[in-house]
């Protein structure tokens, strides 16, 4: 009984092989952090997507005219203009959002591109590679590489720390480094004489939680939606390799298959934008109030 209690189900071993990434080991990460393994999926998958949106941006700028724009000068500028406007209504400084406007709008563009990996179907990439004879089904960590870098948690949280960083810069370059450490000491709690030393430990401590929580819930919100959607598409997955022929029970879950893939995947295109909005939303509501005193 116990050893049956203890075996793992097919459709148990199929989502738990499908979240496999292809690191440095060879194998299944076990532990909950180790900095040594480098999952080369999620870096290949992000750069490449982000490779992209660089020369996708750059072909626009480059092809831009002042004539009649084409339709993809003008689905460009639409970008750029509501990136800029966002930027101009949160960043009060001009100079500061000639770097952050154009940041974010990259940032927007690459969230987007990686998001949309996730309609991509489940086993597709692993059935070309055993087709290309790349992998062995069931054997090769490459079979079931994850094509989605935002459901990896090094990638979102990766790009919350980069926000983090542009933040203290911001937060330094606009009120000096002296007034910088001192707001970090002196807000949101202020007072006089004895008062405000017995304050400051209140106050440091406030600041670093507060930038503490800022990076872990931006990286965790799109870690938690992609990868949610992405565990959504396995389940929809299994429902379809449970339709084994053409009875009536299988035929219904050959249908349900079909119906509930195309339906949520019609509703992640929302998600994926949604998301992508938000992480850039919130990069420059944080770096918008880098420039503000408390």
């Amino acid at each position: 009984m116990a050893a049956a209690s203890n075996a793992s189900s097919p459709q148990s071993d199929y989502i738990q092989h499908h979240l496999v990434h292809l690191n440095s080991l060879g194998e299944k990460q076990t532990a909950i952090a180790d900095f040594s393994v480098v999952n080369y999926d999620s870096l290949f998958w992000s750069i490449f997507m982000g490779a992209i949106v660089i020369f996708v941006l750059w072909r626009a700028a480059k092809s831009a005219t002042a004539g009649v724009p084409g339709r993809f000068q003008m689905g460009v500028e639409m970008l750029v203009g509501m990136v800029a406007d966002e930027a101009k209504s949160i960043i009060p400084n001009e100079t500061s959002r000639r770097f952050v406007a154009p940041l974010a709008l990259t940032v927007f563009l690459w969230v987007i591109l990686m998001n949309t990996l996730d309609l991509v179907p489940v086993d597709l990439l692993g059935w070309i590679f055993i087709k290309l004879g790349l992998a062995v089904e069931h054997h090769d960590p490459l079979y079931y590489h994850r094509i989605l870098p935002t459901a990896d948690l090094n990638v979102p949280m990766g790009m919350s720390l980069g926000v983090l960083v542009l933040t203290l810069w911001y937060g330094i370059k606009i009120k000096g480094g002296g007034g910088f450490v001192k707001g970090l000491f002196t807000a949101p709690f202020h007072g006089h004489g004895v008062v405000g030393l017995l304050l400051v430990p209140f106050n440091l401590l406030l600041n670093l939680m507060e930038y503490a929580a800022k990076t872990v819930s931006l990286g965790m919100r799109l870690f938690g939606n992609m990868f949610a959607g992405e565990l959504l598409f396995m389940l929809i997955a299994l429902l379809g390799g449970a339709w084994a022929g053409f009875n009536g029970a299988s035929i219904g879950l050959g249908i349900g298959h079909v119906l509930a893939g195309s339906v949520w995947a019609i509703f992640h295109i929302l998600i994926v934008l949604l998301q992508a909005y938000i992480f850039m939303m919130l990069s420059l509501v944080y770096v918008g109030l880098a420039h503000e005193d408390h």
